[in-house]
């Protein structure tokens, strides 16, 4: 089987394997760091994982795309875990993939287009950080009841591994890009620990991975309104943010790859996901973009790396935990750094001094908030919101009017850019009511009527004519605007008295 799907590529299966094999390594610990942080067990954390990857895999709106318990949805359940309990965050987690599937069924997955470029640039750049910064953690360890940085001969053995792993990812590709670097790098220096017995943190310091299949387990919880309301605006607030970052990292997807993926698809598959994981003992998620970016750079193009890294996962959960939990966390430290490294767009900073002022503090907001807050849905929102705003303000100022009068005596107002509420101040202002003649036409063959607010400025721009005996004459409405007049019919009623040739608009 040479395609997968409706993705028209040949898959090489060598580098999807090893690809997947990376993301892997690279998905387990952080997987069980965010459980951890969440106060969740670490294996829901890695049954969350498996589900997530395996699902979205098989379903998901495109190839290459990796998914999995993401930090970005676990940390809007840690209130509900601390104030009522697994059980009711495992019924938050399927009542947030219950709200991802609507969106997939009634395709609303589509509006990720109204994300302007620079929210883009400021989520991705934010992520980028976020990843980097999250690598820290590893410097510190816990001393007295207290967190603290690393000294001396630990620190030193943690910096030098850190940056073999780097010089191994960056440097092997010059040998070979046969078989990913950064897989290459952890075997490397996960040997280099092992036989030269080297003191340094590894992933059985944050937790024991082994286990047994996801069990089945129905949520133990009231079925009752109280419930609901409880648990209601967490997994609004989890399928908001899953989506969000689910569907910008397709987007970002989408520009390496040069495809295009379905997000309606993706959308569905993520709630088909997260309702498992709701009855099968996982931490839910969403598309993860670190190991999204690990999976790209490996070269893998199809859906078979994420198949292979969920079910590396699962394997590992069942026999092979010995092995993984002795990986030195610096390595995977290295390669999640040269990932972080790897994710900023740096042509952002390149072009900054070309971009409008606007486009500007929009991404740099962005990334702030996403920064400071790790709320990645509410960056992206205050993003589009501010981007909306500096698009309305602009398209009002460019409203304009070119006036004539033609040898029968009547004004023509020829009305160019669109005619909404931010723009209705200055398409009045255009008109000079008191000294024009008798008859006047509106001409909006280069506008458009766009909503109730400026159907109510037309309104009382004819009743101040009406009033001096005038008469209005609208044309070239499109088909839209017309039926915009035609719904708000009390509202132009004046018009139609005044104006008996057009009961539709001419």
């Amino acid at each position: 089987m040479t395609r997968l799907f409706n993705f028209q590529q040949k898959i090489d299966y060598k580098t999807e394997i090893l690809a997947g094999l990376t993301v892997a390594m690279t998905m387990i610990p952080e997987s069980l760091s965010f459980a951890i942080l969440a106060k969740l067990p670490p294996l829901v954390g890695l049954y969350g994982a498996f589900i997530m990857g395996l699902v979205t895999a098989i379903l998901g709106g495109r190839p290459g795309l990796i998914s999995g318990g993401a930090g970005a949805t676990v940390v809007v359940l840690i209130a509900l875990m601390n104030s009522h309990g697994l059980d009711y965050v495992f019924a938050a987690i399927a009542l947030a993939g219950c709200f991802q599937l609507l969106v997939g069924i009634f395709k609303l997955g589509k509006f990720i287009r109204l994300v302007p470029q620079p929210v883009m640039f400021g989520f991705v750049n934010g992520l980028a950080i976020i990843i980097f910064m999250a690598q820290l953690e590893q410097f510190k360890t816990i001393m007295n009841g207290q967190t603290v940085w690393l000294t001396g001969a630990s620190l030193y053995t943690m910096v030098g591994l850190v940056l073999l792993t780097v010089l191994i990812v960056l440097g092997f590709p010059k040998i070979t890009k046969t078989v990913p670097s950064s897989l290459v790098a952890i075997i490397v220096v996960g040997l280099l620990v092992y036989f030269l017995k080297i003191d340094t943190k590894t992933v059985k310091d944050i937790a024991s991975i082994s286990g047994s299949l996801p069990p089945f387990h129905i949520p133990k919880v009231p079925l009752t309104i109280d419930t609901l309301q409880i648990i209601f605006p967490y997994g609004l607030v989890m399928a908001g943010v899953g989506l969000t970052e689910g569907l910008l990292t397709l987007n970002v997807v989408d520009e390496i790859t040069e495809t295009k993926g379905d997000s309606n698809r993706e959308s569905l598959a993520q709630g088909i996901a997260n309702i498992i994981n709701g009855f099968f003992f996982g931490m839910g998620g969403c598309p993860m973009i670190a190991q999204t970016l690990v999976n790209l750079s490996a070269g893998a193009r199809a859906r078979l790396a994420g198949i292979i890294a969920a079910l590396t996962i699962l394997v590992i959960i069942l026999f092979a935990s010995p092995i993984i939990e002795a990986l030195p966390m610096a390595a995977l430290t290295g390669v999640m750094m040269m990932v972080a490294i790897g994710t900023f767009e740096w042509m952002s900073l390149k072009i900054i001094n070309k971009m409008p002022a606007s486009d500007i503090f929009v991404g740099i907001m962005v990334a702030l908030i996403t920064v400071w807050l790790h709320n990645l849905a509410l960056a992206v929102l205050v993003g589009v919101i501010i981007s909306a705003l500096v698009f309305a303000w602009e398209s009002a100022k460019r409203i304009r009017a070119k006036k004539y009068i033609d040898e029968n005596g009547v004004k023509h107002y020829e009305i160019f850019g669109p005619l909404f509420f931010g723009s209705t101040t200055t398409f009045l202002e255009k008109f000079d009511i008191q000294n024009d003649p008798d008859e006047i036409i509106i001409d909006f063959k280069e506008s458009r009527i766009a909503d109730m607010s400026a159907i109510d400025t037309v309104n009382k721009l004819t009743e101040k004519y009406a009033k001096l005996n005038k008469i209005v004459r609208l044309r070239h409405l499109s088909p839209d605007c017309r039926q915009l007049l035609k719904n708000a019919h009390k509202v132009i009623e004046v018009n139609i008295i005044d104006d008996p040739t057009y009961s539709v608009m001419e």
